[in-house]
């Protein structure tokens, strides 16, 4: 008897044994009874009827599906090999249990179709300089295909478009002669740019030369001019006090001498000869300043005084 009670306590410790079930914190567990769905359990220690339930876990961590190398044909006729990898997160687990049979593959070839659709969109150079929209425009098709799946893409990314060797070799050629390019029109703005500051010194130069030859032309008029006031100045100064020196010594001198400098007006054009009357004989006290009055001038008289009755000699006029 006891051995059968020891038979059924066996009995029972495998059963509960077969039953415990250890649920990571990353991992979902559904269960199943008679292949019906039952509950999900979460993370921790589980136990489930042996031989009952059934119960499937699913990572619910963030994975990776591998697009294998495919060939590709742009909108100008050019085939390019592609290839990307798409990173996704279970987001339910019964959905992706019971919604589709295996999500790697399904993710796969979807993400194959989708990258020919939108690649084949673009052109060669449109195709590789637009990575990021290439990227934005799969993801968010594959998030709207794989929603029903229990399953969020994360995001999407190209590892390569490579294409063909001959189109590779035009276009190294062609960034060549890009290159090149560039360097020729930088070095020609370069020696544009050159000329154009060295006219504009040499303008510049040209000005400020001017502008200190003719600030230079000024300066000496001007000193010239000052020197003809000061010595017009001076002389009528001369005349002056000359004539207040007559005026106050002797008033018949300085009738002579208003005389001497009319005659010496009437000379300045082209006589040769002054007729002096015999009155102004007696004024020889003054002829020494009429000599002065007369220093500069084409005429230089020489008086002689007349005997009475005579007619005066005229002077001579040199």
């Amino acid at each position: 008897m006891w051995i059968v009670g020891v038979v059924v306590a066996i009995a029972i410790i495998a059963m509960v044994v077969m039953g415990v079930r250890i649920v990571r914190p990353y991992e979902r567990g559904v269960v199943e009874r008679f292949g019906k769905y039952k509950r999900t359990a979460q993370s921790g220690f589980r136990w489930i009827i042996p031989f009952v339930d059934r119960m499937t876990k699913v990572d619910m961590r963030e994975n990776v599906v591998d697009v294998p190398p495919m060939e590709v044909i742009t909108k100008d006729n050019v085939a390019v090999t592609v290839d990307a990898v798409v990173y996704y997160r279970a987001t339910d687990a019964v959905k992706l249990i019971y919604n589709v049979t295996n999500f790697y593959l399904a993710a796969t070839k979807l993400a194959q179709t989708n990258l020919r659709n939108v690649i084949g969109e673009l052109t060669l150079d449109e195709s590789l300089t637009s990575r990021e929209t290439i990227n934005a425009n799969l993801k968010n098709i594959l998030y709207d295909a794989t929603m029903q799946w229990g399953v969020e893409i994360v995001r999407v990314e190209l590892q390569r478009i490579e294409p063909p060797a001959d189109v590779t070799q035009a276009m190294h050629r062609q960034m060549k002669a890009e290159r090149e390019k560039r360097a020729v029109i930088l070095e020609a703005e370069g020696e544009r740019q050159a000329a154009i500051e060295k006219a504009e010194g040499v303008k510049q130069s040209s000005i400020l030369e001017a502008e200190g030859k003719a600030q230079a032309i000024r300066e000496v008029a001007d000193a010239e001019k000052q020197q003809r006031v000061l010595a017009s100045e001076g002389e009528a100064q001369a005349v002056a006090n000359v004539l207040e020196q007559l005026h106050a010594e002797d008033t018949d001198s300085y009738i002579a001498v208003r005389y001497v400098e009319s005659l010496k007006a009437i000379a300045d054009g082209n006589a040769t000869k002054i007729f002096m009357p015999t009155e102004l004989t007696g004024i020889a006290s003054a002829t020494g300043m009429i000599g002065e009055l007369f220093q500069g001038s084409k005429v230089t008289p020489q008086v002689k005084a007349a005997e009475p009755g005579q007619v005066p000699p005229p002077p001579e006029v040199r």
